[in-house]
């Protein structure tokens, strides 16, 4: 049988596209993202996880209460507890002004209404531009509270306030710094503290 029959013309294309395709299949394989290994946990393997994910919880009237973004949130059932990477979000008052709030990782129960950020925590109120840094922050929904147990640095403008425990009411829009509280606040120039002074003279 000659070598230049149809036939074999046939099986040699064959064999050819039969290889191309393999070959394709397994540069695909190669040029694909590979998953991130599951993470493990103290408490036990997560039944899931998600990365790049954006979560809102909403009270019984429907509306927004707490928003995070996250690189990845993993979810484990041994103590039904929601862990973040990075996370970045927002806490919802009553007036629907945004509190914005990031830290190393978040951990938060399935209800929602608690929450822990920890590492590098800060706390930004959404109209008088104070900030809160700590280490670790708490924030409880049903009572619209957040506070720290561990030292805060609470900044507005060029003033600068420390204490060991911190306590805030976004609904209240109210703060508290206590124990071994130490402050910097800028001196004022003197055309300003002639003017406090004219003032407190005149309203005398």
């Amino acid at each position: 049988m000659s070598l230049q029959s149809p036939w074999w013309r046939r099986l040699g294309l064959t064999v050819l596209l039969l290889l191309l395709g393999g070959g394709l299949a397994y540069l695909d394989q190669l040029g694909e993202r590979q998953p991130e290994p599951v993470p493990s946990d103290p408490a036990g393997e997560p039944d899931y996880y998600l990365e790049d994910a954006s979560m809102t919880r909403f009270d019984q009237q429907g509306r927004a209460y707490q928003r995070l973004d996250t690189p990845r949130l993993v979810h484990t059932p041994a103590d039904d507890i929601i862990r973040a990477q990075a996370p970045h979000g927002y806490l919802i008052d009553d007036r629907q002004r945004q509190w914005q709030v990031t830290s190393d990782t978040g951990v938060m129960d399935r209800s929602g209404e608690q929450l822990t950020l920890e590492g590098n925590a800060r706390l930004i109120q959404p109209e008088q531009a104070w900030s809160l840094e700590t280490q670790t922050l708490h924030y409880d929904n049903r009572e619209a509270h957040a506070w720290s147990d561990t030292p805060a640095v609470l900044r507005q403008h060029d003033q600068r306030m420390r204490g060991d425990h911190f306590d805030a009411w976004i609904n209240e829009d109210r703060m508290r710094l206590t124990d071994n509280v130490q402050g910097h606040l800028p001196q004022q120039p003197q055309s300003q503290q002639s003017q406090s002074q004219q003032s407190e003279d005149q309203g005398s």
